[in-house]
């Protein structure tokens, strides 16, 4: 027979959502200073700009 599981606290929840939007915090900001970088052709990362057919 199926026990209704526990409620997860409040604090818990806050503390997962909080983890969650601080890595796509630093993702962003790593992206950013990607296109920065390649804006001002300061970029140490070679991207290929020509399409391969």
């Amino acid at each position: 027979m199926a026990v209704p599981k526990k409620r997860t606290s409040i604090s818990k929840k806050r503390i997962r959502k909080n983890f969650w939007k601080r890595e796509g915090y630093w993702v962003a900001l790593k992206a950013f200073s990607l296109s920065k970088s390649l804006s001002t052709r300061n970029s140490k990362k070679k991207i290929c700009t020509t399409r391969n057919k």
